[in-house]
């Protein structure tokens, strides 16, 4: 697996930023979590990093 690097991502649903300035970088071979509340972003990153998501929109 590559290095994953992800640079001033955003999200918006119906006028409202869900995700704004994301900058993350996930090593190649390391282990990540995400944590977070209900709601908070999780899985559109995790769609974004998959490719399912526009990382800008």
């Amino acid at each position: 697996m590559s290095e994953i690097k992800i640079i001033n991502a955003k999200k918006i649903y119906h006028d409202v930023p869900v995700i704004e300035n994301l900058n993350i970088t996930i090593p190649k071979g390391s282990l990540f979590t995400l944590l977070g509340a209900s709601g908070c972003g999780k899985t559109t990153l995790l769609r974004m990093i998959a490719g399912f998501n526009s990382i800008k929109d």
